[in-house]
């Protein structure tokens, strides 16, 4: 075991390294640096050293929007996307453009809830927001001319109860945040606690 105080940060700052290319690489997306930072209990300054290694090695890239992750470890590793359970949804007007909906929510704080960053599926884009502990993520898309809202599947028990707790708080603030461009046009809203979207977020089915 290294007890060099240098080979010693050398190492915790690879681990830092690899925790923050782990989580760009499993989100798909463009992260914020506050996303990452809570996400993984980052220091400001240690996150932003490691950021600054990855980018100069190629691995990620840095836009107004966030990061993520590029090169042939994103091709390598990318597989399917991770199993995400619709909890409930709200239709929207017809004829509502999704980009501006979305660009309304994008990079917002709701509650309890974290913006994380946006992440990019075959189908569109879904927002992220870290839960109350930033164990966890609560997502939210368009589909088929409804708000939807996500959460990962792997969730049980207490956690799962939470997620849904966290879906519902974030469809909340999101309804109510849309509700001065388009006021009394939202449209119902459909719960599916305790249900699998078997289509998920990222199929036009």
């Amino acid at each position: 075991m290294p007890t060099d105080p240098e080979e010693l940060s050398r190492g915790s700052s690879k681990a830092l390294d690899d925790r923050v290319l782990s989580m760009l690489i499993g989100l798909q997306g463009r992260i914020a640096f506050s996303g990452l930072r809570r996400v993984l209990h980052a220091h400001p300054e240690s996150l932003s050293r490691a950021l600054r290694r990855l980018e100069r090695e190629g691995r990620i890239e840095r836009s107004s929007n966030g990061y993520r992750a590029v090169g042939d470890r994103l091709s390598s590793a990318a597989g399917a996307p991770p199993e995400l359970r619709r909890i409930a949804q709200v239709s929207l007007p017809p004829g509502t453009l999704a980009s501006s909906v979305l660009g309304q929510l994008s990079g917002r704080w709701f509650g309890s809830l974290r913006w994380v960053g946006v992440v990019d599926g075959p189908s569109g884009r879904l927002l992220a927001w870290a839960r109350r502990d930033g164990e966890g993520y609560v997502m939210l898309g368009i589909q088929q001319g409804a708000l939807r809202v996500y959460v990962r599947g792997e969730g049980s028990g207490d956690d799962e109860g939470e997620a849904e707790d966290s879906a519902y708080e974030l469809l909340t603030h999101a309804v109510d945040a849309l509700r001065a461009p388009f006021p009394g046009r939202m449209g119902s809203v459909t719960f599916f606690a305790g249900g699998w979207d078997s289509a998920g977020p990222l199929s036009d089915n």
